[in-house]
């Protein structure tokens, strides 16, 4: 820490979709608060655009975003209905937005579009350190990005390909989950097309990224089939490997850490971005209602750890759960999975508590 440098009482390090939200949700308390990261005075300074990067926004997640003035404009793709199948067995299960009792499941957007337009919400009285030293602080929050790797970790030996494809006919409002034996498949819907996230096992997703986009669309429709049409056109691909890697707890000698600095998860359900607003929005209140001189004491990072240990354990161990049992390509694990999925689809009741633990969380709302 620069103890040269002027005393803030929260310093936030990661200028992202997370540390902006917590930034946003602290605006007007009174607090001095720094903001570590990419700058907005200097375009300059702005990250490389990569290739899309597609987003489900749960419901809980867009409540929040209003909550904080930073919902309108935000352009989205809103999820009517998730149709979940498997490869090779039986059983399906469909989610609607009417069983949940939500005017959507969630809300399709890429990660650029998100981290710019929270990052201009932004009010001027926060702080952009033109230097990515840490400023003297109260409180050191790390919203920067992937779980350190000291943190509890565990190799999936899978990279996810992310891209976005077009279809012969339009994509309307229903997103894709499919459960192939390679790993996971999922089609969410942005504009007339889909945002894809694709998880294979490490060197089959090499070999796709190998191929041109008449090999890698064969593959994809081969993959998932033709219920969302055929598979015309494709945008510019990334791989990204899988690995979920958690902290037990949200408070440390160095500050406390939210979002991907917490717990980075497996995409399967969509659930790392949700959870870590949530944890800025958890972190915000009980900032809030604390004096200042106590927002850096081990007092303070252990409430946090405990406002935030069920919905963090709950959700991490869901998706760990989703990424381990659906690639197992035995035949008792394929008639388990095919019977959870009819259950969900015949059991009202199940399925909506279902929607609802991955919209919310364990947060209560």
């Amino acid at each position: 820490m620069d103890d040269s440098a002027e005393r803030v009482d929260v310093a936030i390090l990661g200028a992202g979709p997370v540390g902006c939200a917590l930034a946003l949700a602290l605006q007007g308390s009174g607090l001095r608060i720094a903001l570590v990261g990419r700058t907005r005075a200097d375009p300059a300074a702005q990250p490389a655009v990569r290739a899309f990067r597609p987003l489900a926004l749960s419901y809980a997640s867009r409540l929040i975003l209003e909550r904080l003035a930073a919902w309108e404009g935000l352009a989205t793709t809103p999820i009517g209905q998730i149709h979940v199948t498997q490869a090779g067995g039986f059983g399906r299960t469909r989610f609607s937005s009417a069983d949940a009792g939500v005017p959507a499941l969630g809300y399709v957007t890429g990660y650029a579009e998100v981290a710019a337009h929270l990052a201009s919400a932004v009010d001027p009285s926060v702080d952009w350190p033109v230097s990515s030293s840490k400023p003297a602080a109260r409180l050191v929050v790390h919203a920067e990005g992937a779980a350190a790797h000291e943190a509890i970790s565990k190799d999936y030996g899978q990279t996810a390909i992310v891209t976005t494809v077009e279809c012969d006919r339009p994509a309307g409002d229903i997103a894709w989950e499919r459960f192939a034996a390679e790993g996971p498949l999922a089609l969410l819907p942005h504009r007339r097309g889909y945002g894809v996230v694709w998880s294979r096992a490490s060197d089959a997703a090499l070999e796709l990224m190998a191929m041109d986009d008449a090999g890698f669309l064969a593959e994809l429709q081969s993959a998932f089939g033709r219920r969302a049409g055929r598979f015309v056109r494709a945008g510019e691909r990334s791989a990204t490997p899988l690995v979920l890697r958690y902290r037990t707890a949200g408070g440390a000698a160095d500050g406390i850490h939210i979002g991907n600095a917490a717990q980075t998860l497996h995409p399967v359900a969509g659930q790392g971005l949700n959870l870590g607003l949530r944890d800025a929005w958890d972190l915000a209140g009980l900032i809030r209602a604390s004096p200042p001189e106590a927002l850096g004491s081990p007092a303070f990072a252990q409430r946090f750890a405990r406002a935030r240990k069920l919905d963090a354990r709950a959700t991490i161990r869901a998706t760990d759960l989703l990424a381990t049992l659906y690639v197992r390509r035995d035949p008792l694990s394929a008639m388990l999975r095919g019977a959870a999925l009819t259950a969900l689809d015949l059991f009202a009741p199940a399925r909506r508590a279902f929607a609802r633990r991955m919209i919310y969380g364990a947060s209560a709302w």
